[in-house]
């Protein structure tokens, strides 16, 4: 009984406790309730750490929403050339080895117009939606570009948008709607939040209040310099960004901004997507020639026009009356000219043969391991590197895209459909798609398309298309057709990394230096080589098939530059012009009357001499453009801007005087130049500025015109 009654007494407890304990917890929640119904009706103003701090939020939600737009756009598409960054964007902030803060320099130029528009609009809960709506637009046209071709928003999209608005639906890919329906589904969320916030905000997000005459002077003054600031910061920030030495160059680089031009999306995943677009706003391209005018132009133009009548009165042939095929062959040269290095066996017989029987010679490369859309660049125009500013890293992504006028040497051919491209690789390279269009080729085949090129065969376990394959599809394309044309070609095969792809390689290379080669160089090496052998025979057949054909015939062929892989040889400054020379050569079959032609001044060159030298190895009458280039070249053997024995980087060109080679390959320096040579430099340099820069006074004249 006692036990009884101790155990209903213990109970009775219990109970009493479990009951407080609940009608506590009904207490608290129903004084939740009540406070949130109390706030919701009887609001009150937020402080100004709040609004710090939901300033903050934001900042970082719009950065985060415009790497959304490319991070989503690269994963929709399967890529080669680059790795997906995602958000290692924001974790590589903490890599204790090296600290990188671009997601910081992100927040702060997106907290520039943030705050303007703050400032403008006055009202926190109207400025921060709209400065959203504008991210979430920026980023679905970032997801459908890339998408569609791979390739980043660039400030040259500014320029179509004003030209043919009108037709931006016609780009829309398939599936659009969702991914428009997803961001109104977002952008409503973030409606709903700013709507509920705004109502329990006193203020009403209001960032400066009063009534008085004084303080609405006060705060006006404030507001207007609270926009002035941010604006100038930001404004700055474009113009400057983009040339050396600047202080905003300098704080991009201090911040982490890392160029990747070579592909923009990668750059836009790596960087963010507004330090990689303000990058490419205002590039320096050169600095404007003291004496340029449509006068001073008028005058180089009626220099060079005498030049060519001089030169014309001794050539019999017309340059558009044969094909002519441009091959870049991707790193391709000469390994037993690098310094310290011993190879087993020649690895390029059949082009050494090739070369004595014609005009050929060594290039001038700017590039060592990397830097090819630069000669490609140079090959096209005839213009130089050599003359650009140190800003200018990449003109494929930093000038072509903003030009009016692009004169490219296959546009001598006539209609586009004169002009043939191929690149066993993604067409979104160095924004090849983009700029081949705009140089006036028809088609620019390759792996990815539009335009999917015909032969993609690889060798062993090689991930590159062979140039026996690249060549196969050229083919092709020369024999569709009994009329003249240019065609240009861009081989992949020898293409960095290299990893023992090839069966049964009997090269080898070791070093003279009393340093071994390390085991990955000495793989690298050994690899390469059997690639280039793998060539030299390709690029034999492919001549032989040529000289079968019977219609005129005319190929310029040239390594771009040495591959990266001569860690050993590198190491020493005194190999750099070594390390910068690869092999070249100017070929034409047997149903051209100018098959094996040897020209002067030939055992050095650069890319932009190759069609003035193609047309005297032609004997082909020249337009004053390649008068002033054939005149040029007897000055001025080859030219490029400063080189490094390192892989090309993007952040700028080297220091010191660019690179000029007499005709013995022996360097010259500017300084000197006899009163010709200075003429003619000068001139070089008015001419691509009023190109790439200028007025494009040349364009109105005959300048570029063949007789």
């Amino acid at each position: 009984m006692g036990e009884s009654s101790s155990m209903k007494q213990h109970e009775s407890h219990v109970n009493t406790e479990h009951d407080a304990t609940r009608e506590a917890d009904l207490g608290n929640a129903h004084g939740m309730k009540s406070g949130i119904t109390r706030l919701w009706r009887e609001p009150k103003p937020f402080p100004g750490w709040l609004y710090a701090v939901l300033f903050l939020v934001f900042d970082i939600a719009v950065v985060a929403i415009l790497e959304v737009g490319v991070t989503l756009g690269a994963s929709s598409r399967v890529t080669l050339s680059s790795p997906e960054v995602g958000w290692d964007f924001v974790g590589k902030m903490f890599n204790l080895r090296e600290p990188n803060f671009v997601f910081l320099l992100n927040i702060l130029l997106v907290g520039m117009i943030y705050l303007a528009l703050l400032m403008i609009f006055n009202r926190f809960w109207i400025a921060t939606p709209v400065l959203v709506a504008v991210a979430i637009v920026v980023a679905v046209i970032e997801h459908f570009k890339i998408s569609i071709r791979y390739e980043a928003v660039l400030p040259s999209d500014l320029n179509f948008l004003k030209a043919d608005a009108g037709n931006l639906m016609g780009f829309m890919p398939a599936g659009a709607h969702w991914t428009i329906l997803a961001a109104i589904a977002v952008f409503a969320v973030f409606v709903a939040v700013f709507i509920a916030l705004d109502h329990i905000d006193a203020r009403r997000g209001r960032m400066f209040r009063g009534s008085d005459r004084q303080t609405k002077s006060v705060n006006a003054v404030a507001r207007l310099l609270l926009v002035l600031l941010p604006g100038l910061f930001f404004g700055l920030y474009a113009m400057q960004v983009s040339t050396v030495g600047s202080w905003a160059k300098n704080l991009a680089t201090v911040m982490g901004d890392k160029p990747s031009m070579w592909d923009s999306v990668y750059d836009a995943q790596r960087n963010g997507p507004l330090v990689a677009f303000m990058r490419q706003v205002h590039p320096k391209v050169m600095d404007k020639p003291s004496d340029y005018s449509e006068e001073t132009m008028k005058q180089v133009a009626a220099r060079y026009r005498k030049a060519a009548q001089k030169i014309n009165a001794t050539r019999d042939n017309d340059l558009t009356d044969s094909t002519v095929i441009y091959v870049l062959s991707e790193s391709f040269s000469d390994t037993s000219r690098v310094p310290g290095l011993k190879v087993n066996k020649d690895s390029m017989p059949r082009i050494r043969q090739i070369k004595e029987n014609t005009t050929s010679g060594l290039m001038l490369s700017s590039g060592y391991g990397g830097g090819t859309a630069n000669l490609e660049y140079m090959g096209l125009t005839g213009l130089s590197m050599a003359n650009f500013d140190s800003s200018l890293t990449s003109p494929y992504q930093q000038l072509v895209p903003g030009e009016h006028w692009t004169p490219t040497i296959n546009q001598m051919w006539g209609a586009p459909k004169n002009s043939i491209g191929l690149h066993p690789y993604e067409s979104s390279m160095y924004s090849r798609a983009t700029n081949y269009k705009k140089f006036g080729f028809s088609h620019f085949y390759t792996l990815t398309g539009p335009d999917v090129i015909s032969h993609q065969d690889r060798i062993d376990d090689s991930p590159y298309v062979s140039d026996a394959a690249t060549y196969q599809s050229t083919l092709e394309e020369v024999g569709k057709t009994d009329a003249d044309q240019f065609l240009q070609v861009i081989t992949m095969q020898n293409h960095m990394p290299y990893h023992a792809w090839y069966k049964d390689n009997d090269f080898t290379a070791e070093s003279t230096t009393g340093t071994p080669l390390g085991k990955d160089e000495q793989e690298s090496i050994e690899t390469y080589q059997k690639g280039q052998a793998i060539t030299d025979e390709a690029t034999a057949d492919f001549l032989d098939k040529l000289d079968k054909l019977d219609k005129p015939i005319t190929v310029v062929f040239y390594g771009d530059h040495l591959p990266g892989i001569y860690s050993s040889a590198s190491e020493d400054d005194d190999n750099s012009l070594a390390l910068h020379l690869t092999d070249y050569f100017i070929w034409s079959n047997k149903a051209s009357s100018s098959q094996g032609e040897k020209i002067d001044n030939a055992d050095y060159s650069s890319p932009n001499f190759f069609v003035a030298q193609a047309a005297e190895h032609m004997d082909a009458k020249v337009s004053p453009y390649l008068a002033f280039l054939t005149l040029m070249h007897q000055r001025v053997s080859a030219m490029e801007p400063p080189v490094v024995n390192k892989i090309q980087g993007w952040d700028r060109i080297p220091e010191g005087q660019a690179i000029y080679l007499d005709n013995a390959g022996k360097p010259m320096a500017e300084s000197d130049f006899d009163k010709e040579t200075k003429q003619l430099l000068e001139d070089y340099k008015l001419i691509q500025y009023d190109i790439t820069d200028g007025h494009g006074y040349l364009k109105d004249t005959d300048f570029m015109t063949l007789p």
